[in-house]
């Protein structure tokens, strides 16, 4: 076997059958998903808030708190995502804790990122949130998963106390989340000012993914010479294609479909978070909103 050969078998081992099981069960998730956002009322946010708080193993990603946190300025669905968490927290298991803890994570962020009346409305859940305080769980590899529950309750019940440290956490979230999102401009428009500067070279783009709003990868013409010399090259035509096909995993299409329905929930709201801007967008009482209704 020639060397390009064994090199590809090295890249590209083998799957096993419990990675199978796991990509078709992602595909499957995916599916229904999709089916969901086409045959029923269901939104992207609620989806998505439903599995930032499964059961799975790792916790939720800042990206999907901060989608979640946007989201909850709406009124519906606001709604639709405080009832998912209220589920996760009454439904607490000790043998599936996960989606509890996650729960209490979304809950945390929604509490100093979120609308304020997110602070009223898990007032009920006080005696809830103090039960799974209790929880003790040490893994098999030595990590206490009780003191974390714990040290997230505490932090929680501290926040839906009626004091002024509600109030200092948000203000200090905001000051960080502006600080972020000005440093972030910064460095879009040092970016765009280096391609117009450098238009004059030869580069072929490609976007990325929907999920990070287009962004971009270059290509420099020396790597695409070498691409297209691969690909018109007879004596690795047959190990390439072997390997390319690999590499399109079903997977990836999976993953493709996620973004569009993330891209579909940041397209529904505006560029900036609502919590970053004025004060008076998070003082109005969505409880009141919806009385109204």
């Amino acid at each position: 076997m020639s060397m390009l050969g064994s090199t590809i078998l090295k890249m590209n081992p083998k799957p096993t059958f419990h990675d199978f099981k796991k990509q078709v069960s992602f595909i499957l998730k995916e599916k229904i998903k999709t089916a969901r956002l086409a045959l029923t009322d269901v939104t992207p946010a609620q989806l998505l808030a439903e599995e930032a708080t499964n059961g799975d193993p790792g916790g939720p990603d800042t990206r999907a708190l901060k989608m979640i946190s946007k989201a909850a300025f709406e009124v519906d669905d606001y709604w639709r995502i405080v009832e998912i968490l209220h589920k996760r927290l009454v439904r607490f298991d000790k043998r599936n804790w996960r989606a509890s803890y996650k729960a209490l994570t979304v809950v945390e962020y929604l509490l100093t990122h979120g609308p304020e009346s997110v602070a009223q409305e898990f007032q009920k859940e006080r005696v809830v949130i103090t039960e799974i305080g209790r929880f003790q769980h040490v893994d098999e590899k030595g990590f206490n998963w009780g003191l974390n529950v714990r040290r997230k309750c505490d932090r929680i019940l501290r926040l839906l106390e009626k004091g002024p440290l509600l109030k200092e956490e948000r203000d200090k979230a905001r000051k960080i989340s502006r600080g972020i999102e000005g440093f972030g401009s910064f460095c879009i428009r040092t970016s765009s000012t280096h391609q117009e500067s450098s238009s004059s070279s030869k580069t072929f783009e490609r976007c990325n993914s929907q999920f990070n709003n287009g962004d971009v990868s270059t290509l420099t013409s020396t790597e695409s010479d070498l691409v297209n010399t691969r690909q018109d090259d007879p004596s690795t035509s047959s190990l390439t294609e072997s390997y390319d096909n690999q590499n399109i995993t079903f997977g990836e299409t999976s993953k493709l479909m996620l973004n569009e329905q993330r891209s579909e929930l940041s397209a529904v709201y505006t560029k900036h978070h609502p919590f970053d801007e004025t004060e008076h967008l998070t003082s109005q009482s969505l409880l009141s909103l919806k009385c109204q209704i």
